[in-house]
């Protein structure tokens, strides 16, 4: 199958887990749940997104036509002569990647010694052997992925309480306020959750505190 990609760019993992960490962000053009475009948010399931995935106009952005074509291309964006002290590492993200993300592409990134890893809506089975698979459920969507990595949820969502979660099969667990007017109550609201909840950690976008992609 061809990949459709909105863009690719090189930056630090602002969210989550990984915080901190340099990777390669691999943007998929498309979601399940929100068409992308703003008159039909409100229409949408996921009315809160607050990232462009529509089309392929961004840096790196196209359509690639083979696996090895996607690749490559990732390649291109890490840093030159560091796979021996960092291992190359791909963050697929959307828009929902696991439309298109297949198993033939983690395959080649493997044969590569590239880590893989996946942030998702949790609405659709991902490929086999993906190396950090992060879900971040939406209200009023279908929740497949039940186990993974990481489980990071936006809160708060009305639909998506965190006790809904708690008894998943995740190694660790995430709380990321609400982006938005709202930010710093709900900012306040995440931190009071997570004292009084300790399975859950708070998670802050890093990036738009530093201001970087």
């Amino acid at each position: 199958m061809s990949y459709l990609i909105k863009e690719i760019f090189y930056s630090l993992q602002g969210e989550g887990f990984h915080v901190g960490r340099p990777a390669v962000f691999c943007r998929f053009s498309g979601c399940n749940l929100w068409s992308g475009k703003k008159s039909e948010r409100s229409k949408a399931v996921c009315k809160f997104c607050d990232t462009d995935f529509v089309g392929c106009n961004g840096e790196g952005g196209g359509r690639y036509a083979t696996p090895r074509r996607l690749a490559d291309r990732l390649q291109r964006f890490w840093p030159p002569g560091k796979k021996k002290t960092s291992k190359p590492f791909v963050i697929f993200t959307g828009g929902e990647p696991l439309l298109q993300v297949d198993d033939a592409l983690v395959a080649l990134l493997h044969e590569r010694e590239w880590e893989v890893a996946v942030e998702t809506n949790g609405t659709l089975v991902p490929p086999e052997g993906i190396d950090w698979l992060c879900v971040s459920p939406k209200a009023g969507a279908p929740l497949v992925l039940r186990a993974g990595q990481e489980m990071k949820l936006v809160f708060p969502q009305k639909g998506a309480e965190p006790e809904r979660y708690a008894d998943l099969d995740f190694n660790y667990f995430f709380l990321q306020p609400l982006a938005g007017r709202q930010v710093k109550k709900n900012t306040a609201l995440a931190l009071n959750y997570v004292l009084e909840h300790p399975q859950w950690r708070l998670s802050l976008q890093i990036q738009k505190i530093l201001k970087i992609k």
